[in-house]
């Protein structure tokens, strides 16, 4: 019964409000998740590592170029030196005659090329190997900030929850004090009480309207970091009530043990395979390429082959010019091997190695502050449970302190000082039971949160 009238209370208190939706911590999570930023983007990085491996792969495919050229032009040739330095010289062919002429006629060059590295002595396998373990980098990351994010909206429900515990506390304060204020005027109104009583019965309920206030503006704070969180437009949200109830299961059966390492550290070991990774791929660059090549090129000219004897053998019709009449192939095998290349490439290496080992000394940073977390979770834990089996004998006791004392009050027998006392230790163990039932869910999910696996704290629903 006495849950039911907190309920009813509960939801009369944010129609007074404005209307609220129910959410549990599950559909926080779950849209949290599907909505927030930083979530979507490191998702879009990971399927660009994953297109990158693809790439990475097909790399190691011949390149095959096929071209077709068509010009029309003078095949004036000199004796001499020629550099087409920037590719600013042409390709004419012809005889070196004695003068200028301008003799023109169509020609063509039809080509198909292939070029093939088809040993780079483990260059390649190891591009590949290092764009996987970058898919696998950008995975953990994207199941790190989803872990974080976890946390963060656990953390800000949870907020939200206390938040409207503590107002509807204020509420029943509230309607405490206003219980006595219309006590007392009725019986200054009859002569039985003197008249500063009303007014300090008036001053209470003044007093408990700003905290309910407070209180309010506190549950929207609350709620906007949490909606923020979620990735989702304002609207105002009511928690679950069912940390109110019950405290997390595993703090009385016994925490599973975790063998999976943190999210964290993932994202770090993940990192320092990549680096690792890149030493050995830049170690690679020391050796030689090895290729294969072929070419077939057939060739069109207007000039005929007697033009060497007679300047007047060429044709200026575009099908004589175009019309291809010689062919040559060529196929080869070659290896190619910069000397220098190991010289630069050494310090490349080593710089790499150092970078492996800053992110290892990151690495051992992170797993000592989770342990230290950890740690500290276990002991917050203890302090909570025991402040947690302290809370409703303060209550209870508090209860029947302010039911003495409004009897007496009733009576004649003490003054509205001791009363309002009374009703304001009353509200404060309402508000410590509120606040040390939400620590207990707290510093659960501080030590989720040091072990890296949430699966502990939301299967508790």
């Amino acid at each position: 019964m006495y849950f039911k009238k907190i309920t009813l209370l509960f939801f009369l208190i944010f129609a007074s409000i404005g209307y609220a939706q129910t959410l549990s911590l599950k559909e926080a999570i779950k849209t949290g998740l599907e909505n927030y930023g930083s979530i979507r983007a490191k998702n879009n990085y990971t399927n660009a590592s994953k297109e990158t491996l693809k790439q990475s792969r097909r790399d190691y495919l011949p390149n095959l170029n096929l071209s077709a050229q068509q010009d029309y032009g003078t095949v004036n040739g000199q004796n001499g030196p020629l550099y087409g330095f920037g590719g600013l010289g042409v390709a004419s062919s012809g005889l070196p005659l004695p003068e200028q002429n301008w003799n023109s006629a169509f020609g063509a060059l039809y080509l198909v090329n292939m070029n093939w590295d088809f040993f780079t002595f483990g260059k390649t396998q190891e591009k590949i190997n290092l764009s996987k373990i970058d898919v696998q980098a950008k995975e953990k990351d994207l199941q790190q900030e989803k872990f974080q994010q976890e946390i963060k909206i656990s953390a800000a429900y949870l907020n939200l929850l206390a938040s409207q515990r503590l107002l509807i506390s204020q509420q029943k304060n509230l309607s405490r004090a206003e219980v006595f204020k219309k006590t007392a005027a009725a019986r200054v109104k009859n002569g039985l009480l003197a008249g500063v009583d009303s007014t300090l019965a008036t001053a209470e309920v003044s007093k408990a309207k700003i905290a309910l206030n407070l209180a309010k503006n506190f549950v929207k704070e609350q709620n906007n970091k949490l909606v923020d969180l979620m990735g989702v437009t304002p609207q105002d949200f009511v928690a679950d009530t069912l940390f109110v109830t019950q405290i997390p299961k595993e703090l009385i059966q016994g925490n599973a043990a975790n063998d999976s390492l943190h999210p964290l550290l993932q994202l770090y070991k993940t990192k320092i395979d990549y680096s690792n990774q890149q030493v050995k791929l830049f170690k690679r660059f020391y050796y030689p390429t090895m290729s294969a090549f072929g070419v077939l090129q057939t060739r069109a000219s207007g000039f005929e082959n007697s033009y060497a004897t007679d300047q007047n053998a060429f044709s200026r019709n575009y099908w004589d010019g175009v019309n291809p009449d010689r062919t040559n192939y060529l196929v080869g095998v070659g290896i190619t091997w910069n000397l220098t290349t190991p010289f630069r490439s050494s310090k490349q290496v080593s710089a790499q190695k150092f970078v492996s080992q800053a992110l290892q000394e990151e690495y051992n940073q992170a797993d000592r502050e989770l342990k230290s977390q950890l740690n500290f979770a276990e002991d917050k834990i203890k302090i909570t449970l025991e402040n947690y089996a302290e809370a409703p004998i303060q209550v209870d006791a508090a209860k029947r302190a302010y039911v003495q004392k409004s009897t007496l009050y009733k009576n004649g027998l003490t003054d509205l000082t001791d009363l309002t006392q009374t009703m304001y230790v009353l509200n404060r163990a309402e508000i410590d039971r509120d606040i040390v039932n939400n620590n207990v869910w707290q510093s659960y999910l501080l030590k989720v949160a040091a072990t890296g696996n949430f699966d502990l704290f939301i299967n508790e629903f």
